[in-house]
């Protein structure tokens, strides 16, 4: 689908017209177009505005997207765009440091992000005039008043180093960019956005610098401005700030070159350590903005949806391979489609690619059917409509639609898909899957080449010059997200057998609502040795009902316009579903038929059975998994093999999985699968009265055959260890850490503790993030945080980081300095003060997000609380002080309790010796 690979959203757009809007615009500033409430400016210096009121929410997003990636870097300035982005948040030249501001003001939430076509700013900010006129203060001094100093270069780019290091531990990472390399000639598609290690290890800051002053003014960059704000203010404070540097006197120029026509098969080769094979094939397509890719993303979805697509069915479904999947990438300028196939190691990889073959260039010969068509458009459209809900998420997802040549697109394209029929998905079908317009594993020659012609970027303007778009959507009400107010809404009830109903009904953006389903069942004894068992249950719940197979439960939920799904473990099972309210019915109907009449196929058995062996095998060489299954043992070794809480090997998983039987699944179905405790929760549009009687109906009389008891998790001194795993050829390493507590979270110190984790590890203000990544450029990311239970006493400190394997004993070291520091000289007052305003930012905003507000209703309910308990907790975060936070820090955090695993190529890098 056309959403490329926006953030996962679970939300997006939709707002009233603008065009009735009755203001004063600033000098010299025009009105463009307005499209279903998105309504676009042009100011005098060049700079591009789109605003987007959305007054349900008290946030507001400011999003600057430039015009620039890594589709506009020269021979040498591989990595350049994305290099640039790390350093614009280190200082300006006013002295103004960009990365702090953000983390005291932004509650977290800011990034950036550089792709082939853009890269963009974006941070979210409570909904305030002097919040806003700050964050456009804040970007006005990152386009142009940027230091970009060799000092902070050579600490950022060893970040970027690492985080090009971790990438490189996934070979289908890498082999996506050696295709895709082999795939293009001479446009720069065909490097990586994070670019060569040697162009960031080399690049001088002066090149740098240059590169900024080209691409970072204000004719080369489009503002957006999304959430609750006054729309004449937001232009005014545009006009003071952003709109008021001048527009500069270069000329930009484009990149000009264009992929010449493929004139036969191309092929490469990856040999890697790794358990899992994978063969691909790209295929040359047009520019995201060409009429052709509606129809091109339907035929991806039709050949690669999950499950449901032709090549699953082809491969997976055949056991020839263990995943399956396509997808089309819509770009500036002409992409790909891409096919990947992942295989165990005693699969055919010959076999599958003739397969993988057969099945995808076959299409043009052997059409889709209409119900193929109709299914794939309705999950591309369900898709998007679920999207259009959400100002945060539009922001972001304007921005890159602005890189790939005019964010009008994004609605364009979603009625462009819904006009697609079987003759556009044929036609484009043997327009490019055609062997000569093909990146593979291998060369074959041919005498007579069948070339695709990839069309022209087509003109912007004229395809758009007589596009309105469609309706906007329902506003939703001003919902003031306290504790106090969303109890004053909340509704509770018990149904007969004993499930717990939480409803929290408000008028919504597009009539959103969500659902969750949490049921717990079994207790220790019985549960034993049954882990496998439950598991499997639990992945097989949406694989097969009495009434519906696989694909007919993936054809309702699209015909629900629904995200709905159902799993389980060895002592619970869940439903999660996010819906418009005219489906939420027969969506908890729905659920219900997957929780209560699952079929258990033979066939889907066996498949998920292959994939969980194939994942741990896969698992057998990679530092991450094997370091976090070192560590969860060292603490769950009081556990017999068997109890629920042990951890088992991967030689163990494999075991078990290979042991496991379909009987055993419907046996453990049977005897455990009810409500023996549980919660239902209801958050979004819907009318309670209905949905109380429809729930009772639904799930009042379900009952486990079996009694529940929870397993507990109590506190055990667990002796210090120090481990270091070696994986041979891995560019990036893993530092775990973890120390056992015993408390919980009616402790005196819980409050206190949650700011000191905070403080020292929990935020990109942290000690730690501070240290390993800002100072010591060392990692990517570095964190520490108290995982404290509600009932019994087993907490727990745990931390990581990611590092190449020869900076890793430097990382350990930094670690155990801040972690010593902070025990002699405890937190200052200011960095206290900070946590707690940014942890109460973060608190209010979840609570903002129907899905995160029914989250926390049933972890309340499920304990017996209401949200009042959240406000204490949040009163006495307010009152603490940095004495206190200190304190507590001290009195439970004990270095000799902390127990280290690393997990890398310390032999090659010849750390550890």
């Amino acid at each position: 689908m056309r959403l490329k690979s926006l953030i996962a959203v679970s939300a997006s757009i939709f707002m009233l017209a603008a065009a009735g809007l009755s203001q004063t615009l600033p000098a010299g500033v025009q009105k463009v177009t307005s499209v279903e409430g998105v309504t676009e400016y042009a100011f005098p210096n060049g700079l591009h505005v789109l605003l987007f009121p959305d007054n349900s929410k008290p946030k507001i997003t400011v999003n600057v997207v430039y015009k620039v990636g890594s589709r506009n870097e020269a021979y040498g300035e591989t990595g350049m765009a994305h290099l640039l982005e790390h350093m614009t948040f280190k200082s300006a030249a006013d002295g103004r440091e960009i990365f702090k501001e953000l983390t005291d003001r932004a509650a977290g939430n800011f990034n950036g992000q550089t792709s082939f076509d853009q890269t963009m700013y974006f941070e979210t900010v409570n909904a305030s005039d002097e919040n806003l006129k700050w964050a456009l203060g804040l970007e006005q001094d990152r386009m142009v008043n940027m230091t970009i100093t060799q000092k902070d270069l050579s600490t950022e780019m060893t970040v970027v180093r690492n985080e090009m290091e971790s990438g490189e531990n996934n070979p289908t990472n890498i082999l996506v960019e050696r295709v895709m390399a082999a795939a293009y000639n001479f446009h720069n598609y065909g490097k990586t956005v994070i670019g060569a290690r040697t162009d960031v290890e080399r690049v001088p800051a002066s090149s740098l610098k240059v590169f900024y002053t080209k691409y970072y003014q204000p004719d080369d960059a489009d503002l957006i401005i999304a959430g609750q704000f006054d729309e004449s203010k937001a232009l005014a404070m545009v006009a003071e700030t952003i709109g008021s540097i001048p527009k500069p006197e270069r000329v930009l120029a484009q990149p000009y070159t264009v992929e010449p026509t493929q004139e036969g098969e191309r092929s490469v080769i990856l040999r890697r350590v790794g358990n899992l094979q994978a063969v691909m094939a790209a295929y040359h397509v047009p520019s995201g903005l060409h009429p052709d890719m509606a129809a091109v993303n339907v035929m991806a979805q039709v050949l690669g949806a999950p499950q449901t697509g032709r090549l699953y069915k082809a491969l997976v479904d055949s056991q020839k391979a263990v995943a399956a999947t396509m997808s089309a990438r819509d770009q500036h300028d002409p992409g790909v489609a891409m096919a990947i196939v992942r295989l165990k190691p005693d699969q055919s990889i010959d076999e599958a690619q003739q397969i993988l073959l057969k099945t995808v260039e076959g299409l043009g010969t052997d059409p889709p059917t209409q119900e193929e068509v109709d299914r794939a458009k309705a999950r591309i459209l369900k898709n998007i409509e679920l999207a259009l809900t959400n100002s945060e998420s539009i922001a972001i997802m304007l921005g890159r639609y602005v890189g790939d040549g005019d964010w009008r697109a994004l609605f364009l394209d979603r009625d462009e898909v819904s006009n697609v029929t079987v003759a556009d998905v044929t036609r484009v079908a043997k327009a490019y899957l055609k062997s000569s317009n093909r990146t593979l594993g291998e060369f074959i020659p041919t005498i007579a080449p069948d070339r695709a012609e990839i069309p022209a970027t087509p003109d912007d303007a004229a395809r758009f010059k007589d596009y309105k778009g469609g309706a906007a959507i329902q506003q939703g009400e001003v919902f003031d997200p306290t504790p106090k107010n969303v109890e004053a809404r909340v509704i509770r009830a018990t149904l007969p057998n004993g499930l717990k109903l939480v409803m929290l009904p408000k008028k919504t953006r597009g009539g959103t609502v969500v659902a969750a389903i949490n049921v717990r069942f079994g207790d220790e004894k019985s549960l034993f040795d049954k882990s496998t068992a439950g598991a499997m249950t639990g992945a097989l719940l949406m694989r097969g009902t009495k009434n519906k197979s696989r694909q007919q439960i993936q054809d309702e939920t699209d015909k629900l316009k629904a995200q709905i799904s159902v799993s389980g473990d060895v002592n619970s099972a869940s439903a999660n579903i996010r819906t418009l309210e005219a489906n939420l019915a027969d969506s908890l109907r729905f659920a219900r038929e997957l929780l209560r009449e699952p079929s258990f196929p033979e066939s889907e058995f066996e498949q998920i059975r292959q994939q969980r062996i194939a994942a741990a095998e896969s698992g057998k060489t990679e530092p991450n998994t094997l370091a976090f299954i070192d560590l969860s043992r060292h603490f769950s070794a009081r556990y017999p093999r068997g109890d629920t809480r042990y951890e088992p090997t991967i030689d163990e998983q494999i075991e078990d999985l290979k042991k496991v039987t379909l009987d055993d699944v419907r046996q453990f179905y049977s005897k455990f699968y009810g409500a023996g405790e549980g919660e239902i929760v209801i958050s979004g549009q819907f009318d309670a009265v209905q949905m109380k009687k429809l729930v009772t109906e639904l799930f009042g009389d379900w009952k486990s055959a079996s009694s529940y008891k929870r397993i507990d998790n109590p506190y055990d001194k667990i002796a210090q260890f120090n481990d270091k795993i070696e994986t041979p050829d891995k560019q990036n390493a893993l530092f775990l850490v973890g120390m056992p507590m015993k408390m919980n979270d009616d402790d005196a110190d819980y409050a206190a503790l949650t700011i000191a984790g905070e403080v020292f590890g929990g935020t990109t203000n942290s000690w730690l993030f501070e240290r390993i990544r800002v100072k010591d450029g060392l990692s990517y990311g570095a964190n520490a945080y108290f995982s404290i239970p509600t009932k019994d006493d087993g907490a727990q400190l745990s931390g990581s980081a990611i590092a190449a394997p020869q900076n890793m004993p430097k990382v350990e070291a930094d670690f155990n300095d801040e972690l010593a520091r902070a025990l002699k000289d405890g937190f200052k007052a200011d960095e206290v003060e900070k946590a707690k305003k940014t942890w109460l930012d973060e608190q209010a905003q979840a609570r903002t997000e129907d899905s995160s507000i029914a989250y926390t209703l049933m972890e309340r309910e499920r304990w017996g609380r209401t949200l009042m308990w959240d406000a204490k907790l949040e009163a006495a975060v307010a009152a603490l002080t940095a004495e206190q936070v200190s304190a507590a820090f001290k009195r439970h955090v004990d270095p000799a309790a902390v127990s280290i695993v690393k997990g890398g190529d310390f032999k090659k890098a010849g750390a550890y010796q």
